[in-house]
């Protein structure tokens, strides 16, 4: 009963969603709807996975100087893991959350100097903080409150005079840094004098604000400017003459009043105006006691010892008393506690038993044998969907309570972030190919830490035998054909590992037999070559360009065997042979502007470059166009080229090498 009972102040689990980790916060209201429901005004805690990786390196570097300052014992880097999720961020941030997604208690402390943080290891549902962030602004700043332990901290206490001796003597402390005296109490006064003249200063500084324009503008009655004569400015003022004239009235009484009029006395209380006041309830409504933050937000032109004494003066008169009765009764209006029964439903990653409904977010077809990517155990009563879908991702169930409650897995793995990502980003989109590939599991730390660095060149996967030999016994679960159609999505590898060490003793100790393929000899290879070798046939020019553009010519190509028309007829513009529109200048509105795409030269492939020959170009010419596209689709299969026969060469008569006839030209 009492662990269900939830009161203002305490720090709840708050369940947003299914899959990831509650949500830690503090419960400041407790109000009730119109329509029944119990809604809690809350103060936001954040974890390290909900900032930033600049944050989460200021918050390490704070992490290791509290080590250094406090000593702290060493701990193991699994520890040190751990430790990371038990540390919280305290915000000013409010929401407003139902009641019912409550999910549990826990608690939140401040950090402290003497703390020991394995101590937060050994014990459930403890956390702590020691840095405040900022949604807004997106920063972390220490949190101010801090218990002073330690030698530094302590005060110097000076050795006792002896007694009768004088303080000017042999006393060797510095006069200028000792208290003031002012006020003696052993005085040749009586109480009913001091009474007398207590009231004398009063009546003095009534007078004076009415002589006063701004103090009479300020109480415009008598008695607002009496009651603001009786406060304690006019009466320490009053004492301290005393004091100084040695307790003697009459010396008092005329230094109250001097030669250029009475003495006016004001404290903050006066010297702020009414806006100021209201400026000033209202940031003390947000900001509680915070007197850095009200200066900074609402009255930058006041200092700091003059916001704090005002809050001070403020406690003493009605208008404290009137908005702590206003606060007394709205409290009594709102609930101090609320029950919450425990929450029983099943959860929608729950991996159900077969025969039984299944759960969603990928929690159904599952493969069998996969183990926990927290502990990697095989034996659980109940198992989780984690992470991505396509991943294929499961924790156990008491990696799954951690895992919800500490925002981590206990042992730091890869596939976390991937499945952080995939969780809460939705698909790699917008990621690069290399970033991606980065990610999956068969690379190593050293190999990534590579390609990070130099993205843009070419890089090789070096494979294990046993992931040569679980691409084979794991095929199904594997899906190589599908993989590859798809690179950038991750591979379970530890899955796959799993299921092979699982399938490997079963599968067949008999080698497989291998089919041979008889090869022909290098010389047979290159004899062949020599025979197929293409003929070196002369391209055939086409028509002159045309120096006048305005000269037509004749098309290039025909119109095509499905009917298309050409690029030269394109948008009813005719094109010279030159490439050149007849037209200049204006575009008409039947031409279409096609715009180059950007390549990202992060992610485009190492170029290839096939230099065609004479002899290509010219073969090129004896290609239908359908052939053309079909060859375009198609590259790895053979073109087939039907190559006209050569011209017949006429006879020639025959003529003698060498004639001592004279050869004669005519004309």
């Amino acid at each position: 009963m009492a662990a269900n009972m939830y009161r203002v102040g305490d720090y709840v689990y708050f369940e947003n969603s299914s899959s990831n980790p509650y949500l830690i916060r503090r419960i400041e209201e407790l109000n009730k709807t119109a329509n029944g429901n119990v809604e809690a005004k809350v103060v936001c805690l954040f974890r390290r996975r909900d900032i930033s990786g600049n944050l989460n390196t200021l918050a390490d570097s704070n992490a290791r100087e509290f080590e250094e300052e406090s000593k702290q014992p060493p701990l193991s880097e699994q520890h040190k893991h751990q430790l990371k999720h038990r540390e919280l961020f305290l915000s000013r941030q409010f929401e407003s959350l139902p009641a019912t997604h409550i999910r549990g208690k826990c608690n939140v402390t401040l950090l402290n100097e003497t703390d020991v943080l394995a101590g937060y290891l050994d014990k459930e549902d403890c956390f702590f903080y020691s840095l405040v962030f900022d949604p807004v602004q997106k920063t972390l700043l220490a949190d101010q409150g801090e218990i002073r332990v330690g030698s530094k901290y302590q005060a110097e206490i000076p050795d006792k005079l002896a007694e009768g001796e004088q303080p000017g003597e042999s006393d060797s402390r510095v006069q200028e840094k000792l208290e003031t005296k002012v006020w003696d109490p052993n005085n040749q006064l009586k109480d009913p004098q001091i009474d007398q003249f207590l009231v004398v200063a009063r009546a003095v500084g009534t007078f004076a604000r009415a002589l006063d324009c701004s103090s009479s503008i300020r109480q415009p009655s008598l008695h607002m400017s009496a009651a603001a004569a009786s406060r304690d400015i006019t009466l320490f003022h009053a004492m301290d003459t005393l004091q100084k004239n040695n307790y003697d009235l009459a010396k008092a009484m005329s230094t109250l009043v001097p030669q250029g009029g009475p003495v006016l006395c004001r404290d903050e209380m006066e010297e702020w105006s009414a806006s100021e006041a209201m400026l000033f309830e209202e940031a003390l409504e947000k900001y509680g006691k915070d007197f850095n933050d009200i200066r900074q937000d609402f009255l930058p032109w006041k200092s700091l010892a003059s916001v704090v004494q005002f809050y001070y003066m403020w406690k003493t008169t009605d208008r404290y008393i009137q908005q702590k009765r206003l606060k007394a009764a709205e409290a009594d209006s709102k609930l101090k506690q609320v029950y919450i029964p425990t929450y029983t439903k099943p959860n929608p990653n729950q991996i159900m038993a077969p025969g039984s409904k299944p759960g969603m977010n990928g929690a159904a077809g599952f493969q069998k044998g996969l183990s926990c990517e927290s502990c990697h155990t095989a034996q659980s009563p109940q198992w989780y969907a984690w992470g991505p879908p396509n991943m294929q991702c499961r924790l156990c169930a008491s990696c799954w309570i951690y895992w919800k409650k500490y925002g981590g897995l206990k042992t730091p793995t890869q596939l976390e972030g991937a499945a952080r990502a995939g969780s809460e980003s939705g698909p790699r989109s917008h990621m690069t190919r290399q970033e991606v590939q980065g990610l999956s599991p068969f690379t190593r730390n050293e190999g990534r830490a590579k390609l990070l660095a130099k993205n843009r060149q070419t890089f090789i996967l070096q494979t294990t035998k046993l992931t040569r030999i679980a691409r084979r016994v794991c095929e199904d679960i594997l899906q190589p054909r599908r993989a590859a159609r798809r690179p950038y999505a991750s591979i379970n590898a530890n899955a796959v590992k799993a299921e092979c060490m699982i399938r490997l003793p079963k599968a067949t100790k008999t080698p497989q037999k291998s089919k041979l393929v008889p090869r022909q000899s290098l010389a047979n290879i290159v004899k062949d070559l020599a025979i197929s070798a293409p003929l070196k046939l002369k391209a055939s020019r086409g028509p002159p360009t045309p120096i006048n553009r305005n000269q037509a010519s004749q098309p290039r190509v025909g119109q095509g065997l499905l009917g298309k028309r050409g690029f030269e007829s394109a948008a009813g513009v005719p094109y010279p042979a030159n490439g050149r529109p007849y037209t200049s200048g204006t575009r008409t509105t039947s031409q279409t502007v096609i715009k180059r795409q950007k390549v990202n030269h992060g992610e485009a492939p190492n170029p290839v470059v096939f230099v065609a020959t004479k002899d290509t170009r010219a073969l090129r010419k004896h290609l239908t166009q359908s052939e053309m596209r079909r060859a375009a689709r198609k590259p790895h299969l053979l073109v087939r080229i039907k190559l006209p026969p050569p011209p017949r060469s006429l006879a020639m008569p025959l003529l003698p090498s060498s004639t001592s006839e004279p050869i004669v030209l005519e004309d």
